[in-house]
Formats: structure tokens, sequence, C-alpha cells
């Protein structure tokens, strides 16, 4: 079987998400026999180069993918910067699975009017932070400042926001307010850190690790302190509602795969980084420094139960900060063929409430 890396996904997808919308939500009837064929014999896989992503990156590396889904299937990675260009990926039919933030996945059952996908499976937990310049030491001090997030609408970007409007602290999707929030991709977050263009970012890892060791920031806040039990979804693994209806058996072996390298990830760490830096060389052209792939490794929690109670928390956060109209996610989840693949292995069952 062929692994097929696709790159500079989201720029081509920008132009055809809206027209794609409807076909990736069903209409237009049935697909034709060409289409059926292709299908079946193909796998479009997304996720971002993140080791909030771990899941992705080891089941590509050591190839759990590629054997569950057999000879006869080849397997196409695409990789996104942020969740949004993700779920356009989805809506214009580029991709048939994608591993995503919460915020992300929220948005696009909001927009498909709860057509175009379904939650199978959980992924990872925590691994987020506030990161700042040494000299802030609360919330107070963020007044004037420049903070960075992922991507407007993003998963981070909701959190930052809806944590400093419950310090009483106002902001807008301009970069005004009393803090300024900048969305930036990582990679730029990381240059802008540094030459004090920016104050802070609210960012996952390995990036958090990254400002953490390379450019002297100060942790200020770790998300998980915010949640419940200190659980909350950062990332999942979504499908295409028209994907999962055609070819279930694809979908199982998916999670079947996906399954496999989480169990590898929390059995055997230290192999688990080799294959998450091994992938990431990979696709980037260089590893991640060892020190900080320790740091970021250890912030995460890599567990197939999808913690739905902190994505209704996502959606309510995304719903008082502006980002999001009322939705109903009642749903949004399928964690059938999840639960199978568990019992299977006589693991308990999760959860979609």
């Amino acid at each position: 079987m062929r692994v097929r890396r696709l790159r500079g996904t989201a720029v081509a997808l920008a132009a055809v998400t809206v027209t794609a919308l409807a076909a990736a939500c069903g209409g237009g009837g049935g697909s034709s026999g060409g289409d059926t064929a292709k299908a079946t014999t193909e796998v479009r896989l997304g996720f971002f180069p993140n080791i909030t992503h771990s899941t992705a990156l080891v089941g590509v590396q050591k190839g759990f993918f590629a054997k569950a889904l057999g000879s006869d299937t080849t397997l196409k990675v695409s990789t996104f910067n942020a969740g949004p260009a993700a779920t356009e990926a989805i809506f214009s039919d580029a991709i048939d699975a994608t591993y995503i933030g919460p915020n992300p996945a929220i948005n696009a059952w909001a927009k498909s009017k709860g057509e175009a996908i379904k939650i199978v499976a959980g992924a990872a937990s925590g691994g987020v932070f506030l990161v700042v310049k040494p000299e802030i030491n609360g919330v107070e001090d963020l007044k004037g400042k420049k903070i960075a997030t992922p991507q407007l609408g993003n998963t981070q970007d909701v959190a930052l926001r809806y944590w400093l409007q419950e310090k009483g602290i106002k902001t807008d999707t301009k970069g005004g307010g009393e803090v300024s929030i900048l969305p930036q991709e990582n990679a730029q977050t990381l240059q802008t850190f540094a030459t004090g263009d920016i104050d802070g970012a609210w960012v996952p890892e390995p990036f958090a690790s990254r400002l953490v060791q390379e450019s002297k920031g100060k942790i200020l806040l770790d998300e998980t302190e915010l949640w419940p039990n200190k659980q909350f979804v950062i990332t999942h693994l979504i499908v295409r509602q028209q994907f999962l209806k055609e070819h279930p058996d694809l979908v199982r072996k998916l999670i079947e795969a996906h399954v496999e390298s989480n169990a590898f990830i929390q059995s055997d760490p230290a192999g688990a980084k080799e294959a998450i830096n091994a992938e990431l060389k990979e696709l980037s052209g260089k590893p991640i420094a060892d020190a900080v792939l320790d740091s970021a490794f250890g912030n995460i929690t890599f567990t197939n139960d999808p913690i739905a109670s902190s994505l209704h928390g996502s959606a309510d956060h995304a719903q008082k900060v502006g980002l999001l109209d009322p939705v109903d996610l009642n749903g949004i989840y399928d964690l059938t063929i999840l639960n199978e693949v568990l019992a299977a292995k006589s693991q308990p069952a999760v959860s979609d409430k």
C-alpha cells in the first residue's frame, strides 16, 4: 500500500468551500459507480504536524493505518495548520476524515446543520498553555499586551477569549480591546514571541514548550486547570458523514488503527516519541529537539475517550464570546464503531455525554 502526502491543501480549498458544502452534506444524489470504486480503494486522512495529533503521527509512521486498511487501499495524508482549514477540506470532499480540535468540529456541525461530519473517536486531552514574557505575573498584567492564537475561531482562540471574558477583560475579533488577540500560524508565533512583537500566546504543544525553552517564556496558565478533572478534548477524529454511510468498513479500519496507535503510545512512550519525531522530520524536514519533545509529550494524555462534556463546554464558550450561534450538538457523535472495537479488546466503552 502506498502512502502519499499532500501539502498546501488549505489554500487550494478556500475557493471551493462554499460550492462544495452542499455536496459534502449529501446533496446531489448518490455517488456514481466510478466514484464508489475510487472511494473503496482510497482513504484520505488529515491531521496537524503537532504533538497533540500524535495518534495520527504514530499511526502513519508505525504503519498501523496501512496494516488496518490492507494492501488494496491507498492512504492519502494531508496536513493542516489549524482546524478551519481542515474543515474546509471536509466540506470540499478533499479528505474523508481528519484529526481536529473541538471548536472547528463544532463549527463544521453548525455550518452544515448537522449533515457534514461525525465525531467517531477521541484522541488527546490537555497540552495547551498560555505562555507569556517573564515580566507578566497575572491576568491584570495582560492589559495592553498582544497575545497570539493559532487562528480566529480555532480551539485555542476561543479558549483565550472566553478566559479573558470571565476575568472581565474585553477583546474583539479585530485585535482591539484591553488585550489585543492576534491570530497567526504557530510557526510565526515562535518568531514574533522571540522578537518581542507579541507578549504571549495561547498555544498547543509543542509550541508552548518551544516558547519556554527557546525564548524564555513563562507558563502563566495550564488550560487543564480550567476543566473538571483536568481533562478536555484537544484532538478527536471526525469523518465525513457520507463516507461513514457508504464505507463503514473503512471507517472501522481507521478506528482500529487509531486504537492501536493510542495503545502503542501508552505502552511504549519512548518508542512513540521516536515515531513522532521521525514523522515530523519527514513532514517538515527536521525533528523536534529532544528536550521539547519530552516536555510536550508529558503534558498530553492520549485517550480514545472524546471527553464529550468538554465539547459542550467549548460550544458554550464560543457562543459566549460571539464566535458561534446557538447550536444543538445532539447527534454530533457516532461512537458505535469505536465502542465495538474497544469491546473486542475487552476495554470499557466511552460515552457521548
